[in-house]
């Protein structure tokens, strides 16, 4: 059998495909971004058409960037971003509005409802998550509500809901396939993560049809294969996981206590917690990792909405750099004497704070302020954030006292960035060889379904690490630079009076 696997890597602002070898090399890619649409303050949407097209461009250039045709594969795994919602109708499959993203907040007022309707404990117990515009069952209701006959049509059995990875699935099979797996399955506030199904009564309080709902299966299973027009060959689909999850995998965090941390649009940091479901005191999501074999494992996870997308926004929106990657000797120049903090609240604050309400806000200019004190600022909400979610998964979790965290995503090539975060956390942060976690996760997930790769043990020990940063702050300097970014998230809290607007 053939060694070579393709991910597909579908993301927020980008899609990629990344064909592996059996040794786990990257032999070929195809990236392709597409458009964000911002229809009001704090609305987030793709074009689900345009994230199709994008996928299937990245999958051909991939192939032709490995010199491998699609019979030369042996398998195909998906990843994607989570919880972003999107609705075809089943007779077309046409999306019957723009995809809502992850990052969207325009059911803020539902959520508070389902609060204020005492909904919260049920949906906490059964699905470890929060209330929050964040998960993709307040989207759901939100289509239904607002585009014209969608609810009479989902009442008739005529719409499919998915997040990305079921659509994406939908037209690689061309029509014949739709499921999803358990971790993006948990991630909708409908899905029961201990009896891993999806819930009547959920279904009910958020009003969303079961018959829309795709089936679920394991992380490695059995999805189909792709409609041999697309590709020239049929390729057998053997993997599925939110874009976290795989990233969880390709870390090979496989032990409880193994933690990840993906440095992307946003953060997202997974502590494995093993067979048993760790409850959260501290406002983080008790959710699953992955799962094999008819087998669940667990996971704490702190979500940070905004992490890259402020070198973004700092990039595209202030024009202060002209590159991602010039934030970070930017950074290295700015004044000691200056103590800056940016709190990215630009669509909200995710955990432990989980404030859809709040937003954006810079603390402690001055005159003498400038575009390097902008990069530090960007780049230590990244650490200050982190510190956050570590602080709260060891106080939820005893496990995580001593925990090494592996990092990977686009944020992590930069040197400054992981010895800053290694300082802030005063833990050492170990950087893989292969950054392409996610998309390895994916691969992996697929190629072990299917037998063309390894099982886990064997995985795990041809993990590489290409560097451990390790903390060298000063133990006062880290103690107040902790307490005036918890000043500076306090004072952006949409619930004190006078302070946000």
């Amino acid at each position: 059998m053939s060694g070579y696997v393709l991910a597909i890597d579908q993301g927020t602002t980008s899609s990629r495909a990344i064909v592996f070898d059996d040794s786990f090399r990257v032999v070929g890619v195809g990236q392709e971004e597409f458009e964000q649409i911002l229809p009001r303050s704090g609305w987030v949407e793709h074009d689900p058409e345009a994230i199709w097209r994008s996928v299937v461009a990245t999958v051909k250039a991939a192939l032709a960037d490995a010199s491998l045709s699609a019979a030369d594969l042996a398998a195909l795994g998906i990843t994607n971003q989570r919880e972003t919602t999107i609705l075809w109708n089943r007779d077309t499959g046409e999306a019957i509005h723009n995809a809502i993203v992850w990052q969207d907040r325009r059911t803020a007022e539902i959520c508070r409802q389902l609060v204020s309707d005492g909904a919260e404990e049920i949906i906490q117990r059964k699905t470890g998550l929060v209330v929050d515009p964040y998960f993709a069952g307040t989207k759901i209701a939100w289509i239904l509500d607002n585009v014209d006959g969608a609810r009479a049509l989902a009442e008739r059995g005529k719409l499919a809901f998915g997040t990305v990875d079921s659509f994406l699935l939908w037209r690689l099979t061309g029509g014949r396939v739709h499921a999803t797996d358990t971790t993006n399955a948990a991630r909708t506030m409908l899905f029961d993560i201990d009896a891993n199904q999806w819930d009547e009564e959920l279904c009910r309080l958020l009003r969303v049809p079961a018959s829309l709902l795709p089936e679920v299966r394991d992380c490695a299973a059995e999805f189909g294969t792709t409609d041999p027009s697309l590709f020239g060959a049929a390729i057998p689909i053997c993997g599925m996981a939110g874009d976290q999850h795989a990233a969880t995998l390709g870390n090979a965090c496989f032990q409880p206590g193994m933690m990840k941390s993906t440095y992307g649009t946003g953060c997202f940091a997974v502590l494995n917690t093993g067979t048993e479901r760790a409850p959260s005191r501290n406002r983080l999501l008790s959710t699953v990792a992955y799962r094999l074999d008819g087998q669940t494992t667990y996971a704490l996870e702190g979500s940070i909405f905004i992490a890259g997308a402020a070198v973004q926004w700092l990039r595209d929106g202030l024009k202060l750099v002209e590159r991602a990657s010039d934030t970070g000797p930017m950074a290295d120049r700015a004044s000691d004497e200056q103590d800056v903090y940016l709190v990215p609240a630009f669509t909200g604050l995710g955990a432990p704070w989980w404030d859809a309400e709040a937003r954006g806000a810079i603390y402690g200019l001055t005159r003498n302020t400038g575009p390097n004190e902008f990069a530090r600022a960007a780049l230590e909400a990244v650490c200050f954030q982190t510190a956050d979610l570590l602080r709260a998964m060891r106080a939820d979790w005893p496990g995580a006292s001593d925990t090494k965290l592996r990092v990977d995503g686009g944020m992590v090539a930069s040197d400054w960035t992981m010895q800053r975060l290694a300082d802030i956390l005063n833990a050492p942060v170990d950087r893989p060889v292969v950054l392409e976690t996610t998309a390895l996760g994916a691969a992996w997930l697929a190629g072990r379904h299917c037998g063309a790769w390894p099982d886990m043990d064997r995985f795990a020990e041809r993990w590489r690490l290409d560097r451990t940063f390790e903390p060298g702050m000063d133990a006062a300097l880290r103690g107040r630079k902790l307490a005036g970014w918890e000043k500076a998230v306090r004072r952006t809290l949409s619930d004190l009076p006078g302070l946000v607007g």
